[in-house]
């Protein structure tokens, strides 16, 4: 076997240093083993690829290599053949001499950056999987071997080197003495390295290996052409990279003083190569991985957050694994970072959206930190936005972005704001690049200064549609350029009207000299409604402060007649009522004589208005009003149809808004009916009462009480929240007010006059009300005034019954008379007490000083002959005839103390069967006296039923089981026993409880 490449002369000078030196065995077994287990582990591929690009470009032809594992006989082998310059003496000196490279060609930046490889010991990787490494090339082979090493080692005969084997566990180097091997490469390569793997575990790294290799190896090796991959049969291929990645690359050569200052502290070798290069692909596919650590140009450990490969010719530490720091690092990142702004740059020009390219993510490491910075500080340079206006290319420094805006906004707003570019998307890239950002308030600023037609507006206003939804930027769109029909440009689209098809601008221009302001027609548009603008249908319009300054001042104006016709018109086209519109009324119209006239001094002819209202005040309104604008549109501006009603809400009753403040007596029916401070929820009035003629109020009161809204204004009292917060219910105005001022023919009040209906002992008591008023309404006639029951009568009314009761000359039966005190009182009306009473005495009625009456709130004390006159009543309203009386209870004037015990006896069982509850025990009296008078029945205080007649027992036994309606059946029982049968069948069917 021919030894082509010296293999045994480098054996034998790598034996006789170790001879010599020992420790020189165990520094290259120390250094192979950290490359083998610490920067190489798991970097097979790559540097085989890296070795066989190289080889590729020294001998100038297209790279192609070829990984194939197979399983053998004697275990699993990769095979890895390429195409290029053969294996020379010179290589296999590198391969055996650790740190030392063969790549030491001159050549410029071009070249030398195409060599990757620039260590000479990355083939130091295959230690991870194999011992006995061979390389055949067509200028011969060369092999390694770990079991031959250790014989070589042990043929020396050197104990030094024997014992530095042993405290090794008999390992040794591998690939620091080459042999020479036999054979050529298969296939016509050019080299083909064999590596029989060394167990199960190293076939599975290489697997993974292999299956983890992609795009970023050729992009890493531009002198490789094609990878394939053949596992087993499945085979794979890597070619055309550049088709599937943007790439750009940047290179150059150190200056001789760039040199000394970069490259000071690197090794010798690496100063022999002044040369750099950096390499940033974007996948063409977004759904491509890029990974995530940086090459140098193969893989290491720093970790990248960009979105692109980087392989750069970062210097590494001794791991292999890592960037070293240092100047010459510092000055790749600065290229680096130009390269990448170029990159972006590129996309740009091509039309790509570039704002993903920014660093906006928190770094991943120190290098990455320094690359983003490095990044962020050249972008605001870099041509890489595009204008919105014209699509050229704009630095980040002269760019600005509309806070909010959006792609509608941005293209209205491009001719306005020079630099604009679409700012909603990558608003983060872009605040990272130190875009200006305009509020819209600023723009709003811009804007002021620019003369547009009023369609360009709308434009805007359309464009700003998805603005108005935020509140902050309604805030910010305030100031807002509004063009209005006039000419004139105003800012801020608050208390602005957008005019209606059916409302042309035109036909408002009468309302222009009082202030109102109408957005012109072709600048109306949705949003500025959300801005404040209020869309001008009639009721809006008529609403606006404009319009009713220019109706309340329509008496005086230049030409009222123009304002008339212009309110009249824009009602007239209304398709709904426009209650609630008061100062309507003040517009000025003409009458039959041309004079003006306010509209609520009109009646329509023929209405219900005209056959009630003094006719002496109120008008017909003209004919051709009505033909010109009808019924309806006159009567929303004021023109009576009917009586009228205003309606306001959540009244002061204390403070009454302007559309109540003239309503006849209003003012003295709140200070009535409430105290200062109190809210009325919604308050309805019906106006214009005094001015109903004094002989139609029969009409009129048919006429509140067949219409719906006066009649609900009249009869439903008011709910009225006092200051206090307690909640009561008053009587209405209008009742109010026709309780004090309708007058019949006889000059009287209407109110309190008995109702045809009135219960018949109070009709007795009142005068009779006129027949004419039984065909109202029952609440209407109430709420006029008329009593239908002592619950209808106001204080007033309480004042004249009590009067009338109390004179002697009537006849009032004591029937009537108790009837009348159960509805007294329950009234809480305060009045003045009379000077006389009604009460019973004997069997009748008579009248009586306060002196020598009392109120009998229980009927024993009916037995009383000294204690006067009595006014009877139980419970609650005997308690009010008290209060209003001013009379005492019985009890209050007699102690009611029993003279004597008496005898107690048990109650007959017959009435014990009729009334299970009734006491069990009475007490009997020979004579029975109460504080000294002598009473036929008694109980006292403590319930006790006392008696001296069987009549009276029964009273007593009623009385106090509070069963007083069944005082007669107690008697028969006492009296007819025989009947207890039949007495209890007929207590069977008493319904009282």
């Amino acid at each position: 076997m021919t030894d082509l490449f010296g293999t045994a002369g480098i054996r034998q000078r790598v034996l006789d240093a170790w001879v010599s030196s020992p420790a020189r065995f165990r520094e290259d077994a120390n250094a192979e083993e950290d490359l083998a287990l610490g920067g190489y582990r798991d970097r097979l591929v790559v540097e085989l690829a890296q070795n066989a690009a190289d080889a590729a470009a020294h001998a100038g032809v297209p790279g192609q290599v070829r990984f194939t594992l197979r399983d053998a006989e004697d275990g699993p082998t990769l095979v890895v053949a390429n195409t290029g310059a053969p294996l020379t003496a010179e290589g296999v000196q590198a391969l055996a001499t650790l740190r030392a490279s063969a790549k030491r060609d001159d050549g410029d930046a071009t070249d030398q950056t195409a060599a990757v490889g620039r260590f000479g010991v990355g083939f130091a990787a295959v230690l991870a999987v194999t011992d006995e490494p061979v390389i055949l090339s067509r200028t011969g082979g060369v092999r390694f071997s770990r079991e031959d090493t250790a014989a070589a080692v042990a043929g020396t005969d050197t104990p030094a080197l024997a014992e530095e084997v042993r405290r090794r566990d008999g390992h040794v180097p591998v690939l620091r003495l080459p042999f020479e091997a036999d054979g050529e490469p298969p296939n016509g390569d050019d080299t083909v390295v064999l590596l029989p793997l060394r167990d199960e575990a190293a076939a599975d790294l290489v697997r993974r290996l292999l299956a983890e290799a992609d795009d970023a190896l050729l992009l890493a090796l531009p002198n490789l052409e094609r990878v394939e991959i053949d596992v087993d049969g499945e085979v794979r291929v890597l070619a055309g990279a550049a088709e599937r990645w943007h790439v750009h690359r940047r290179a150059g050569e150190l200056t001789a003083g760039e040199r000394d200052r970069l490259l000071a502290d690197r090794p010798t070798e690496e100063r022999a190569r002044p040369y750099w290069s950096v390499l940033w692909a974007l996948p063409r596919d977004p759904a491509t991985d890029v990974p995530r650590t940086v090459h140098a140009p193969t893989p290491t450990d720093e970790p990248l957050s960009l979105p692109a490969l980087l392989l750069a010719s970062f210097p590494l530490d001794p791991s292999r694994r890592h960037v070293a720091a240092g100047a010459l690092s510092d000055r790749l990142v600065r290229e680096a970072a130009a390269a990448y702004a170029e990159l972006v740059q590129q996309r740009a020009e091509d039309g790509a959206a570039v704002l993903d390219l920014v660093p906006t993510r928190l770094a991943s490491g120190v290098l990455d930190a320094a690359l983003r910075a490095e990044i962020l500080d050249v972008l605001p340079g870099t041509p890489m936005l595009r204008a919105v206006e014209n699509g050229r290319l704009l630095r980040p420094a002269d760019a600005v972005a509309v806070q909010g805006s959006d792609r509608a906004l941005d293209a209205v707003l491009a001719p306005i704001v020079d630099g604009l570019v679409a700012g909603r998307d990558g608003r983060t890239a872009l605040d990272a690049l130190g875009v200006r950002r305009l509020d819209l308030g600023e723009v709003m600023d811009q804007l002021s200064a620019t003369t547009r037609p009023p369609s360009w507006w709308r434009e805007l206003y359309d464009a700003l549609a998805g603005q108005v939804a935020d509140r902050l930027a309604r805030e910010a769109l305030g100031t807002l350029p509004v063009p209005l029909a006039d000419g004139r440009v105003v800012r801020g689209a608050r208390g602005l009207l957008l005019p209606g098809d059916d409302l042309p601008a035109e036909a408002l221009s009468a309302f222009t000299p009082y202030g109102l302001r109408v957005v012109h027609p072709e600048a109306a548009a949705e949003s500025l409604e959300r801005l404040g603008a209020v869309r001008t249908n009639v009721r809006a319009l008529l609403e606006n402060g404009a319009v009713r300054t220019a109706v309340e001042h329509s008496m005086e104006a230049d030409d009222p007649d123009e304002i008339a016709a212009a309110v009249l018109g824009v009602v007239a086209a209304a398709d709904a009522r426009l209650d609630g519109l008061w100062w309507l009324g003040e517009l000025a119209l003409r009458d039959r004589d041309g004079e003006l006239v306010p509209a609520n001094a009109f009646v329509v002819p023929g209405s219900e208005a005209e056959a009630v209202l003094d006719p002496d005040e109120f008008e017909p309104v003209p004919a051709e009003l009505v033909d010109r604008y009808g019924p309806a549109a006159l009567e929303a501006v004021g023109v009576l149809r009917t009586l009228g009603t205003t309606t306001a809400a959540d009244v002061a009753l204390d403070a009454l808004p302007d559309e109540l403040a003239h309503v006849d007596g209003l003012v003295e029916w709140a200070a009535e009916v409430a105290s200062p401070g109190a809210m009325a929820g919604e308050l309805t009035v019906v106006r214009d009462l005094d001015w109903v003629a004094d002989d139609r109020w029969p009409r009129a009161l048919e006429l509140l009480g067949s219409e719906p809204a006066l009649r609900a204004a009249l009869v439903e009292p008011v709910r009225v929240v006092g200051a206090g917060g307690a909640v009561a219910e008053v009587l209405s105005y209008p009742a109010w007010w026709l309780r004090r001022n309708v007058r019949l023919d006889d000059g009287g009040l209407l109110a309190g006059r008995a109702d045809p209906d009135a219960d018949p002992a109070l009709a007795g008591l009142l005068e009779a009300a006129p027949d004419w008023l039984a065909r109202l309404d029952p609440r209407v006639r109430t709420a006029a005034g008329l009593v239908g029951t002592t619950a209808d009568l106001d204080a007033d009314g309480v004042e004249l019954v009590l009067e009338r009761l109390a004179d002697p000359a009537r006849d009032v039966d004591a029937a009537a008379l108790i009837e009348l005190w159960a509805g007294l009182g329950a009234l809480t009306v305060q009045v003045e007490p009379p000077a006389r009473v009604r009460v019973l005495t004997g069997g009748g009625t008579d009248v009586a000083d306060p002196d020598h009456a009392v109120v009998a709130d229980a009927p024993m004390w009916l037995q009383r002959t000294d204690l006067g006159g009595f006014v009877v009543a139980t419970g609650q309203a005997a308690d009010g005839l008290c209060d209003l009386l001013d009379l005492p209870l019985a009890q209050d004037v007699a102690a009611g103390r029993i003279d004597g015990d008496g005898t107690p006896a048990p109650v007959p069982d017959v009435v014990r069967r009729l009334l299970p509850d009734i006491p069990g025990t009475w007490w009997e009296h020979e004579e029975l006296t109460v504080d000294g008078y002598e009473v036929s029945w008694w109980v006292s205080d403590d319930g006790r039923p006392h008696a001296a007649t069987s009549d009276g027992l029964a009273k007593a036994l009623a009385w106090s089981a509070g069963r007083w309606a069944q005082r007669h059946l107690i008697h028969a029982a006492l009296t007819e026993p025989e009947r207890a049968d039949e007495l209890v069948l007929d207590g069977a069917f008493d319904q009282e409880s």
